[in-house]
């Protein structure tokens, strides 16, 4: 059940969404039951089970681990799969401490209603360790509710975090109404628990006025296959190139209002007789062999910028001289509209086992994981770049799934934040879509524009509150014209971030304290 609110394949049905309700349901009643309560093993029992609920979940959730080692990383079937087991055997611990914490919890106050009062707070904790510790907070549950305007006004609030505890907490009112001791407090407390979450569920009505939309933004999507060879010799580089600046040109043209989805049907404007100055333009990460300091590139995005009168980000790779040593980065380069190069933004939170190995010497086995990256050196600061007025905050690929450093964009003035990603590593797997709603995620939490360009798609904008204004289909060589805007206010999570996580980690902890206090002090 917790499996069906994510993305399996494609963008999640509006009628999955409501698992997030009850998919812990089954398992609190397990471990709350007096049988399991009364067992001798009892905390064993509830780690297992929840870990054998986590470990299927993360194998599920994120096959596309198994894929993306394989056809892209080059690497045999039996460690491809090895390489999943092993990511779903670590981050199921995350469940597995839930269960005992519950299942702790309810022995020491002799009450399994304490400890579904308590269970909320536990859960956000283990997600926010998850940021800290392992550093993979992948689906966290909010991110289920991200098209749900009601839940997703908490954002700005308290992060994706919020939401995360107003649903399990909906789980474990259900579960309190079932272990309710008489028949008529049973039925009130599921009619009560089972009302909120039909009231909560259908947050998507609750829509506020689409955002004003001034400017207009060019999004590149180069569709470059990531496991073919890229090095374009000769003539092909300015061929490729020349192809790219020519679409980065087009200021109208049809999109898809909303998602990529198969059945839509391509919005074609009225294009205005005067050609539109756009408000930037956008090329991708991408396996194009695109270096920072290579004239032929350099030459190509500065007559673009001028020729255009626009700035221009665009995704490449850097290497810095050190001695006899080259440091390579995951870059992007900001352009101004005179031509010259402003910057660039360096990738700080680089994706593990893709652009870097850690424990390189334990994982030889893993030298060829990636062809085209795997020995990168991450960035130090965090850059915002200015163009006529305008403040452009910058992150790349992987770094959308941390809100608590994306914030910080916007709240070092950040008008509108931008993505920049190749999500053709995935293929045709659920995790595109995965990224995309934690990207609206944090749009809505910094109530920003949020314009999302990638190789092979999802390009898109996001407006303030997580919706899709318009798109292009995946795996095509075309460019998104779109509208966008500028915000300068700064929500309560932009400028004191993971507040919220932090008081439910805390409050877990002092849960933790009575519950071992009570034991000893019965025992």
């Amino acid at each position: 059940m917790l499996m069906l609110p994510f993305s399996i394949i494609g963008p999640v049905p509006f009628w999955r969404t409501f698992f997030s309700w009850v998919a812990f349901v089954p398992l609190f009643y397990g471990l709350l039951t007096g049988e399991n309560l009364n067992h001798p093993k009892a905390l064993l029992r509830g780690a297992l089970a929840a870990y054998l609920m986590g470990f299927l979940w993360f194998t599920g959730n994120c096959y596309w681990i198994y894929q993306t080692m394989l056809y892209y990383g080059g690497l045999p079937p039996i460690i491809s799969a090895g390489i999943l087991i092993a990511y779903s055997l670590v981050l199921g611990l995350y469940f597995a401490a839930l269960g005992l914490l519950v299942t702790a919890a309810a022995r020491a106050f002799r009450s399994p209603y304490y400890a579904l009062l308590a269970a909320p707070f536990f859960w956000v904790a283990l997600e926010l360790l998850s940021a800290r510790f392992t550093k993979v907070p992948w689906d966290l549950l909010g991110y289920s509710q991200v098209g749900n305007f009601l839940l997703t006004s908490l954002a700005p609030w308290t992060g994706v975090y919020g939401i995360t505890f107003v649903l399990v907490a909906g789980n474990a009112l259900i579960v309190w109404g079932i272990l309710a001791s008489t028949g008529k407090r049973r039925l009130v407390l599921l009619t009560i628990g089972l009302l909120a979450v039909l009231v909560l569920e259908n947050g998507d009505h609750f829509a506020p006025p689409s955002a004003p939309s001034p400017a207009t933004a060019v999004l590149l999507q180069q569709n470059l296959n990531v496991n073919q060879d890229n090095s374009w010799p000769g003539a092909e580089y300015e061929h490729h190139v020349s192809q790219f600046a020519k679409l980065s040109t087009r200021t109208c043209g049809p999109f898809l209002a909303g998602m990529p989805e198969l059945n839509a049907y391509p919005v074609t404007p009225d294009c205005p007789a005067r050609p539109v100055t756009p408000g930037v333009i956008l090329w991708p990460e991408s396996p194009a062999p695109f270096v920072d300091k290579d004239p032929r590139l350099l030459t190509a995005l500065r007559d673009l910028a001028v020729y255009m009168n626009a700035p221009l980000i665009a995704g490449s790779t850097s290497l810095d001289a050190h001695g006899v040593r080259f440091d390579m980065y995951n870059s992007a380069l900001f352009v101004r509209p005179d031509g010259t190069v402003a910057g660039r933004y360096d990738k700080i939170h680089l994706v593990p086992w893709g652009e870097y190995i850690p424990f390189k010497s334990f994982f030889s086995f893993a030298k060829n994981l990636t062809q085209q990256a795997g020995d990168m050196t991450h960035g130090w600061r965090r850059m915002v770049f200015s163009s006529d007025g305008h403040r452009f905050g910058v992150f790349i690929c992987y770094e959308e799934i941390f809100g608590d450093e994306i914030r910080l964009f916007a709240k070092q003035g950040a008008q509108v934040l931008v993505n920049i990603s190749n999500d053709g590593w995935y293929g045709d797997t659920c995790a595109p879509w995965q990224t995309l709603n934690m990207s609206r995620m944090r749009a809505i939490e910094n109530r920003r524009w949020l314009l999302r360009d990638t190789n092979t798609g999802i390009t898109t904008v996001i407006d303030p509150y997580g919706r899709l204004t318009a798109s292009v289909q995946r795996h095509a060589l075309t460019s998104l014209a779109a509208r966008y805007g500028y915000r300068s206010d700064h929500t309560f999570y932009t400028l004191h971030g993971d507040l919220f996580a932090y008081l439910c980690g805390i409050i877990t902890l002092g849960i933790i304290a009575a519950t071992v206090w009570l034991s000893l002090r019965r025992h």
